[in-house]
């Protein structure tokens, strides 16, 4: 009788433990799975040979890097937006449109990861659209460009000398009297003092024959120019400076126009040469977006020194 007994509470037991687990599976089975995604946003190019060694090889990067997160992309340039859907029928969210269509598919955490070289005026326009959308997801981080910190208080990286190791893999070895023209694009925000600050860093580094210019900025041609015939530079080779080889690479710098850099080089008595890559192809630099991306996730770098104290609002 006895044996029966214990044999009837060994079944009951067993009974209740497989109860037990089949509902915590089952928990498990039906708790909602919180959707990510990476937003890859940059102003865009029409050229498409250059687009696919560039944006699209740095997106692919980011998805194998980040597999628990779907990633999209989106152009900031409405121009550039319109010609490819009028030409190629090729159609790109702008970065307001990949907003709201996470938004509408219900993603909770978003990470949004501008290809921007700096925080000028393509980087602070996108941040205030970002900032309309922080009620619109449980989480929104933002990847900082590739030149941003310049190490300070000694916490945070220094981003330029991470972009200078990596741009080394592509310079040319120079020979005496030879050097390199990285071409940026410059404007008038004051972010675009990031590219002086650059021609410093390469000086630390000691690349003393590349030099930068920049399109619509400072440093400027003639700053170049005037560098180059101090340190007696015979020939040059022209890089941009720039995510993808578009318009500024093969026509303002490289073109067979009058007014390109690499034809007012050759003018002023130069030897030119001109390396029209975008820094998308390099594999280094897809790297440092990659890292951008995960200290975003990790809200790495945004916390002021700890031996620092907080800066007060004022109101």
């Amino acid at each position: 009788m006895k044996r029966s007994i214990l044999c009837l509470m060994t079944a009951v037991l067993f009974a209740l433990m497989g109860m037990a687990t089949s509902f915590s599976v089952s928990q498990a089975a039906e708790a909602p799975t919180v959707k990510k995604a990476i937003l890859v946003v940059s102003f865009g190019t029409t050229y498409a040979d250059t687009r696919k060694v560039t944006t699209d090889a740095v997106e692919a990067k980011i998805k194998a890097a980040f597999p628990e997160y779907d990633v999209r992309h989106a152009f900031t340039s409405r121009i550039i937006i319109k010609k490819l859907a009028e030409r190629d029928g090729l159609v790109v969210d702008t970065e307001k449109q990949a907003l709201e269509k996470l938004k509408a598919e219900g993603y909770k955490e978003i990470v949004i990861q501008p290809l921007h070289v700096e925080a000028g005026d393509e980087y602070s326009k996108l941040m205030r659209v970002v900032d309309k959308y922080e009620k619109s997801f449980d989480k929104v981080s933002v990847g900082r460009p590739i030149l941003y910190y310049t190490g300070q208080e000694g916490e945070k990286p220094d981003d330029y000398a991470i972009a200078i190791k990596a741009l080394q893999d592509q310079l040319p070895k120079l020979g005496k009297n030879e050097a390199v023209g990285l071409m940026g694009h410059g404007g008038v925000n004051p972010s675009n003092t990031a590219y002086a600050a650059l021609q410093l860093k390469l000086q630390d580094a000691g690349l003393k024959n590349v030099f930068v210019f920049t399109v619509e900025g400072y440093p400027t041609y003639e700053n170049m120019v005037t560098a180059l015939k101090a340190n007696k530079i015979k020939k040059i080779t022209l890089m941009p400076f720039m995510l993808v080889a578009g318009d500024h690479a093969q026509n303002d710098m490289a073109g067979d126009e009058k007014d390109s850099f690499k034809s007012q080089l050759t003018a002023a008595g130069f030897q030119v040469e001109a390396y029209i890559h975008g820094l998308g192809e390099n594999k280094g630099i897809q790297d440092i977006y990659v890292q951008h991306v995960k200290d975003a996730i990790e809200n790495n770098y945004k916390e002021r020194g700890k031996d620092k104290p907080v800066i007060p609002v004022i109101e």
